[in-house]
């Protein structure tokens, strides 16, 4: 099974968590993902914005962007099947 280093977490923001391959699926398990919460004001697409570790490296990543972190929910990847 392949694994995610902290430098290739980063060819993950802006991708759909459904649309990803088994391969890179499998490379996150384990891993939190920032998705922007979504309200009828926004109609937010469920987009990556931030992999970690933990939800406390999800907003450190988040807020290096320059995002509220407050916006985001926090969800922890778990195996495709």
């Amino acid at each position: 099974m392949a694994t995610a280093s902290k430098l290739d977490l980063e060819q993950f923001v802006g991708r759909a968590p459904d649309r990803l391959n088994l391969a890179e699926r499998e490379a996150l398990v384990g891993k939190f993902v920032a998705l922007e919460l979504y309200t009828p004001k926004n109609l937010a697409l469920r987009r990556i914005e931030a992999v970690g570790d933990s939800i406390k490296d999800c907003v450190a990543g988040l807020r290096r962007r320059g995002l509220d972190p407050l916006n985001y929910e926090f969800t922890p990847l778990k195996a495709p099947y």
